[in-house]
């Protein structure tokens, strides 16, 4: 799948999509750590798209609860380079999964396809501009917060009536910008400034958001409200992960941020079965 298949796949949405997380940090909570050599990142990105996973999406930046600022240049060596390589040997889609529009830019130079911004073009206010002027798909996540704070209790008096409205603050910003409609997608921000229940009342309420008419992704992946609620180790959430997928599309996600690329593709297909996609 091209960036013109995605982007008309964004308009029609016939299935879900699997985005696999290629984290080229020290200190994300998975996986961090995990490719210290860029051959070895290289392998992975590849062995994802061909266990199924549709978009890969490169992060140099830890956001983690707690997880501190990664200065311009780091971030831009940990990705580039992984992005120029995947682009030569694949032309599987690319995301940037970063807040800041020169790291933006940079990968859109290098052969990504699209941007995934945690903060929904809250913390760079050049993100949307730059969305805009490549004709780029842009993912406008929810969060309270920033990753440093976001877990020092956040609170909501109505969690989905809250996420709503700040979708619809930063669509109007994105469209004012320029942004197609048609190269927008949300994210609620499993884990992003949110409780324990809170997530859960996402993947349960998810179609309230779905109903705003843009695509939305859900990344509930080996995230710590599963830890929390089946007292388990990051390496054992798999089952707790799939679980969540299962509902979020049920629901009306329409990609699906993962590690588990192989579960998550034999997931979907007996999911979508059960919803009478072919």
């Amino acid at each position: 799948m091209n960036r013109q298949e995605f982007q008309s796949w964004l308009k029609h949405q016939p299935h879900t999509l699997i985005m696999g997380i290629l984290n080229m940090t020290p200190d994300s909570f998975s996986d961090g750590g995990q490719f210290k050599y860029h051959d070895q990142a290289i392998d992975y990105a590849l062995e994802m798209v061909k266990e199924g996973a549709n978009i890969i999406d490169i992060g140099g930046e830890s956001t983690r609860p707690g997880a501190k600022a990664v200065q311009l240049e780091e971030e831009l060596m940990r990705t580039i380079p992984i992005i120029e390589a995947i682009r030569l040997k694949s032309d599987c889609l690319i995301s940037i999964d970063t807040y800041k529009s020169k790291v933006a830019k940079a990968a859109l130079d290098a052969g990504a396809d699209m941007v995934n911004d945690i903060s929904g073009l809250t913390f760079d206010h050049n993100m949307a501009a730059l969305a805009a002027e490549r004709n780029v798909p842009v993912i406008i996540m929810h969060i309270k917060g920033k990753p440093g704070d976001m877990q020092k209790n956040p609170n909501y008096d109505n969690l989905i009536k809250e996420i709503k409205a700040f979708f619809e603050v930063q669509i109007a910003i994105a469209k004012r910008a320029g942004i197609d409609s048609g190269n927008i997608i949300l994210d609620p921000g499993i884990g992003f400034g949110k409780l324990l229940e809170d997530n859960f009342e996402i993947i349960r309420e998810l179609g309230q958001i779905s109903t705003m008419g843009y695509p939305v992704l859900l990344g509930p992946s080996r995230k710590s409200f599963i830890g929390f609620a089946l007292d388990l180790p990051i390496e054992e959430r798999m089952e707790g992960t799939l679980a969540s997928i299962t509902a979020g599309v049920i629901n009306g996600a329409k990609i699906v941020r993962v590690h588990d690329i192989r579960a998550t593709r034999r997931t979907l297909t007996i999911t979508e079965k059960i919803m009478g996609i072919n």
